[in-house]
């Protein structure tokens, strides 16, 4: 919609930076055909892990938590029916909705998929799914005094089916011109999307699960084996902060996007990271232990949980990377804090 209305103005001239990343975002796309000739059991558990990792992140993003980890895997996996309150509700909304897009055919872009994705993030709870939102709304920060703040103003309500309809229509034919880079476009259609906020609740889940969609659909497929909603989740205020500054004069045609195009590609750029991280770990030579080692002394990060490994390093049991941790807790090169599921590890 607005963004989409000069694009030559207002993305014709990238960024220094951004480019760097669209090179590297370029790069991951390239070698990701080439994991999945050679590694495809290696996709196939990195793939079932960032599923798990995408609902539940992109739920808590929005206050959804299931307090009790293992009864939200059982959610996940279907092998709970019975939904005890709102939030596991919410959460089995997203599950379907991600699976749609994940396990269907999903094509074409059109209102009537975000809306059917709408549906499908209620379909568990009495709140009706599936319709725009009938009233204006406001995005409106909320204070520890219960005071509020308005981060912007949406579309009116009754301009929403127009608004909606026009921005995949101009992002379409932005895509048919080629004249842009893809990951770009994607990015300025999420960031519309969000402005119009469509619904009266559900805007960023669906935008969230269109992210992955889009660039998917553009071949960009890393959000399947790398969680962007567990990122997003991760530098939530900078994802919001970005939101933000690229939405002051959306409304006059004179927002400038790069605080979230800047955000939108780091976000991807660093998925890819993490997917030629996880893959490198895989292909280490050497016993399980040897490849736990490797990546806590050369890739993790500074301080990281006993999750964190096993997600980077998959085919491990954890019983494997504490004897590890172990040794390298005797060899003075990890230093523990707490015990249990919440203990973290240090280097050095």
């Amino acid at each position: 919609m607005r963004s989409f209305t000069d694009l030559d103005a207002l993305i014709g001239m990238v960024p220094s930076q951004v480019v760097t990343r669209l090179s590297a975002i370029d790069f991951g796309r390239g070698s990701e055909a080439l994991y999945r000739d050679q590694m495809p059991g290696l996709l196939t558990e990195l793939a079932d892990r960032a599923r798990v990792l995408s609902i539940t992140a992109s739920s808590a993003i929005e206050g959804v938590i299931v307090a009790d980890a293992d009864r939200a895997q059982r959610i996940i996996d279907r092998r709970t029916t019975t939904l005890r309150n709102r939030s596991e509700q919410e959460l089995a909304g997203y599950r379907d909705a991600q699976d749609y897009l994940f396990r269907e055919d999903w094509r074409p872009l059109n209102a009537g998929l975000i809306l059917h994705l709408h549906r499908l993030l209620f379909a568990h709870t009495a709140t009706p799914g599936g319709e725009f939102k009938k009233k204006d709304n406001l995005v409106v920060d909320r204070s520890p005094d219960g005071s509020t703040t308005v981060r912007f103003k949406p579309v009116p309500a009754a301009s929403t089916p127009f608004a909606v309809d026009d921005l995949i229509k101009r992002y379409q034919q932005a895509g048919e011109a080629g004249e842009h880079h893809p990951v770009l476009l994607s990015g300025l259609f999420i960031l519309d999307l969000l402005v119009i906020h469509p619904f009266e609740d559900g805007n960023g889940r669906v935008a969230r699960l269109l992210t992955g969609a889009l660039l998917g659909d553009h071949g960009y497929t890393v959000g399947r084996y790398v969680s962007l909603e567990q990122t997003i989740a991760e530098s939530a205020d900078a994802y919001y902060q970005a939101l933000l500054d690229s939405t002051h004069g959306w409304h006059e045609g004179t927002a400038g996007p790069w605080p979230w195009l800047a955000y939108f590609t780091r976000l991807i750029a660093s998925a890819y990271a993490v997917f030629a991280d996880r893959a490198a770990a895989a292909r280490t030579p050497g016993t399980k232990q040897k490849r736990i080692r490797e990546h806590i002394l050369r890739h993790a990060p500074a301080t990281f949980r006993l999750a964190d490994i096993r997600t980077a390093v998959p085919g491990v049991s954890d019983q494997t990377i504490r004897l590890v941790l172990e040794q390298l807790r005797k060899e003075g090169k990890v230093r523990a804090d707490g015990t249990g599921r919440s203990a973290t590890w240090t280097r050095g």
